[in-house]
């Protein structure tokens, strides 16, 4: 049951989202510390709901890359599969050249597998942020990884109206033990969970790159992003969109397809 036609969030969730801040204004200095604390939990309920709504208990899309350069462009078509949080799998179908190479990601470990070479090898943590096939998006971003939830600090910075919606802006701050490499990331998070901005700052405070949902539509029974484009500030003229043509969630998936077996020999 949705509690407000302006932000579209069910009635529980808004409960916990600003009966803190109503308390405060009532009781001003009553149980600072605890305030502080609610904000960031909902914070960070924020984002596990847009990763959710992302993956959703499993999923199943195709999808066309387009890597955009000042002299070249390429694109390449793929499948992707999701299951709960720590799982997925994203194979290259098209072009020929490139058919067969596939991206595996299970818990905390991801492995490639190159046809060309007919191997598959194992990416190390520190090559998680490199770039996937030679786009804008990462090893850890092609893999829908959620990370973000277990590795940062989660402060709501912001809420306005946009579009008829609401849009709350998140600010995420690593632990100080977490093995990341951004200072911080800024999230857009709209009421109906679409992420609409991610973006990526380094230690020194720079936002390095940013990746932004465009034709937001119905598809797969839920409102996702159709095109996603990650571009670098300093290279704006040089991106990689992704563009999603079919999606279904909360699918039955064949048994053993996150496997190494299956990442090699492709049965589905």
């Amino acid at each position: 049951m949705k509690c407000s036609k302006v932000t579209g969030l069910p009635c529980g969730f808004l409960t916990r989202l600003f009966l803190p801040v109503l308390t405060a204004l009532i009781f001003p200095g009553l149980l600072a510390g605890q305030l502080v604390a609610s904000e960031q939990g909902n914070a960070k309920e924020l984002v596990r709901a847009a990763m959710d709504h992302w993956r959703g208990m499993s999923s199943y899309s195709e999808m066309t890359m387009t890597i955009h350069r000042t002299d070249w462009e390429r694109s390449m078509s793929m499948r992707a599969w999701s299951e709960g949080d720590k799982v997925s799998l994203v194979r290259v179908t098209d072009p020929k050249k490139d058919a067969g190479n596939g991206t595996l990601l299970k818990d905390n470990d991801m492995w490639s597998f190159s046809p060309k070479i007919n191997r598959i090898i194992k990416i190390p943590s520190s090559m998680m942020n490199q770039g996937w096939m030679g786009s804008d998006f990462s090893n850890r971003d092609i893999s829908k990884s959620t990370d973000i939830l277990d590795q940062y600090e989660h402060s709501l910075i912001e809420q306005k109206q946009l579009d008829e919606h609401t849009v709350y802006t998140i600010e995420s701050v690593p632990h100080e033990d977490a093995a990341v490499v951004w200072g911080k990331k800024v999230l857009m998070i709209r009421d109906d969970f679409v992420l609409l901005e991610e973006q990526y700052w380094d230690q020194d405070g720079v936002m390095v790159k940013a990746m932004r949902a465009h034709e937001i539509v119905e598809m797969g029974g839920r409102t996702v992003a159709r095109v996603i484009r990650m571009s670098k500030l300093e290279t704006p003229q040089e991106w990689t969109e992704m563009e999603v043509s079919a999606i279904e969630f909360d699918l039955e998936l064949p048994k053993g397809i996150f496997t190494l077996s299956s990442l090699r020999n492709p049965r589905q």
